[in-house]
């Protein structure tokens, strides 16, 4: 653990080590800030520090009467971030994810599919839809659409098998188009009927969709994909500024 984080990130981490590790377990009482106190040897207010940073990343509830539980965090993993764990040789699943995958089809782009990939509404598209899944249950139903002169130069595209490179890593390797440009929209979305049944929820239920757009070094689009985000999921992004 590194000494150089401010105490109360120190003792933040070595609680979430515990419950990634499963010493703690949903359903059990966190530390107190008056144990995590005495236990660190640190102020009451810097103890606070910690449970307010545990609650804030969604490792802990408070419950009145009963104290500060553990819960199973639920954070999403956008498209865009596969992409950049692809890109620093990470790999693209998160810790205790896997992913099922559900179709793989040739269909007439819609209007927003059409606007992504520059041609024209009812272009004929390949589209390829998997599942993310946890041990939270369902996180993701993502659909990833690319033209059908791109998908015939990769016919795994169009296989009910994974894609080891991802989508982004066999465009480069048949083409040399690389990503270069992304833009990724957050917005409340109902949830299609085609996608609800993967969700778990009712058609139009009302969940987080985020949408990812991107270009090549030319500036011409590769790929558009949507994440339809099972509800209670959320999405979280740090970095250093």
């Amino acid at each position: 653990m590194s000494q150089a984080l401010p105490p109360y990130r120190r003792i933040a981490e070595k609680i979430i080590t515990d419950i990634e590790a499963g010493r703690l377990r949903p359903g059990d009482r966190a530390p107190s800030v008056r144990e995590i106190e005495r236990a660190e040897g640190v102020s009451a207010a810097t103890a606070a520090r910690v449970t307010a940073v545990l609650r804030d990343r969604g490792y802990v509830d408070t419950v009145p009467g009963i104290g500060t539980i553990v819960r199973t965090p639920s954070p999403a993993t956008a498209g865009a971030e596969r992409l950049t764990r692809m890109l620093s040789a990470r790999p693209s699943i998160g810790e205790g994810e896997r992913v099922e995958l559900l179709d793989v089809r040739r269909e007439e782009a819609d209007r927003a599919v059409a606007d992504a990939l520059g041609v024209e509404v009812g272009t004929v598209v390949a589209r390829r839809r998997r599942r993310y899944l946890d041990v939270g249950g369902v996180v993701a139903v993502s659909s990833t659409w690319v033209t059908g002169a791109l998908a015939d130069l990769m016919p795994e595209y169009e296989q009910l098998a994974p894609l080891p490179k991802m989508t982004f890593g066999l465009v480069e390797e048949r083409t040399g188009r690389r990503v270069a440009r992304r833009r990724d929209t957050h917005e409340v979305r109902p949830v299609p009927l085609d996608v609800a049944e993967h969700l778990g929820v009712p058609a139009g239920t009302e969940v987080l969709a985020t949408t990812n757009h991107y270009w090549d070094q030319r500036g011409e689009p590769t790929e558009y994909a949507v994440d339809y985000l099972a509800p209670g999921r959320r999405l979280v992004a740090e970095c250093d500024v």
